[in-house]
């Protein structure tokens, strides 16, 4: 049924992006184009009825940055996430994430309506994932995303629920947070925000410029005027003045900083060991992903002279099976390749195999800041030297 499901994904996922040709593909996407008409509607409805104050936005009385994006996928938001978590917790804030904890596996159906029948206290707490001092859950309960900023992130909270309002005040209450970071948050609009950083894939800025579903875009490019800071992710050092252009006619004021995801070393899965970028010159290795966009993934192994002989891509927040993995390993060991790379994200997914045929190792990627670390500075200085009160920003 899983296998049925995600071919299913993978060939909506083609025709969206153009990879499907034929009748059947053409009929898709018109059906589709249709359905992001009515899509767009509902987006714009939504916000005006929260402009107009029929529907009302919360207040959690302390800072709420949201960090979010235009499109679906793709735009390196988890390293962004933990940059901006680890920069507030060494300048004195205490920081939780609230995250909607997409992909993890709720508790069984029968156990949530008897907690809601017998009013037990599960029902109205979030999960905790971290709660600063030890990892409480593991990546299949909490969902990838949050399992590796808990991981990666000590002394910080990381909370997890669909009502982020909820998580948010329990995060002050229980925790005394006095930062919250709203991780995919910009359409979030339920809770209020203070600052709205927004990132930009600079390699597909606006997705294929159609909405959902027909494209990937989940609101229009105008609505960029939201944003107080834009993070413009995935750069190379190349010019990005036609990209910054485009940006400056959705929002004129917004800080815009230029970063890219910089590979930082290897860990070996089995026994921890570290292993320098150098480690992949020359090395054969088999590629193995199941992010948004996995092409990114392969050419930064290309580019650090790796020789990528065999590459296997699943759908996002693709969650391995112990059969898969093996599978895999065994055809890399028939060519008798050095090693198999996959990234950090996936590591969280993948189970654990003993004494694996071929080295498995995950890449360690962090944010680097190519242009725009003043602005970055001063960004960080204003939240926690000294601490402000900064008013909720509006959504408009």
């Amino acid at each position: 049924m899983r296998r049925w499901i995600e071919g299913l994904e993978t060939f909506a996922i083609d025709v969206i992006l153009g990879r499907r040709y034929g009748r059947r593909a053409d009929a898709l996407r018109w059906i589709l184009w249709v359905l992001s008409l009515v899509y767009l509607r509902i987006v714009e409805a939504r916000l005006w009825l929260y402009r107009n104050r029929i529907f009302r936005s919360h207040s959690q009385g302390c800072l709420v940055i949201s960090v979010g994006n235009l499109t679906v996928g793709g735009t390196g938001k988890t390293p962004v996430v933990e940059l901006l978590a680890r920069a507030l917790q060494q300048g004195g804030r205490r920081v939780a994430i609230l995250s909607r904890g997409y992909k993890s596996v709720p508790r069984p159906f029968f156990l949530r309506l008897l907690d809601k029948l017998t009013k037990h206290k599960a029902v109205f707490v979030p999960r905790v994932v971290s709660d600063g001092k030890s990892l409480l859950l593991d990546s299949r309960t909490a969902g990838d995303e949050p399992f590796l900023l808990a991981n990666n992130l000590r002394g910080v909270v990381v909370l997890v629920d669909r009502d982020r309002v909820k998580s948010g005040t329990y995060a002050v209450r229980e925790f005394g947070a006095d930062a919250l970071i709203l991780d995919d948050g910009l359409q979030y609009i339920k809770m209020r925000h203070g600052l709205e950083i927004v990132l930009v894939d600079r390699q597909a800025p606006f997705g294929n410029e159609f909405m959902l579903p027909r494209g990937t875009l989940r609101e229009p490019p105008r609505n960029l005027r939201r944003a107080t800071h834009i993070f413009l992710t995935k750069c190379d050092g190349s010019d990005n003045s036609a990209i910054v252009a485009r940006i400056r006619k959705y929002n004129r004021t917004a800080d815009i900083i230029e970063c890219s995801h910089r590979p930082k070393h290897l860990r070996n899965f089995a026994t921890g060991e570290l292993k320098p970028l150098e480690f992949l010159r020359g090395l054969r290795i088999g590629a193995l992903s199941g992010i948004a966009v996995p092409e990114s993934f392969e050419n930064a192994l290309r580019s650090l002279d790796a020789e990528i002989e065999l590459a296997k891509s699943y759908n996002d927040h693709h969650r391995y099976t112990a059969r898969e993995i093996e599978n895999f390993l065994r055809r890399c060991s028939r060519r008798e390749l050095d090693a198999v790379i996959t990234t950090e994200k996936d590591a969280v997914r993948i189970p654990r195999i003993p004494d694996p045929e071929v080295p498995l190792y995950y890449l360690r990627v962090e944010i680097e800041i190519l242009a725009g670390q003043a602005s970055w500075e001063r960004f960080v200085d204003r939240l926690t030297r000294p601490q402000p009160v900064i008013p909720p920003h509006k959504f408009y």
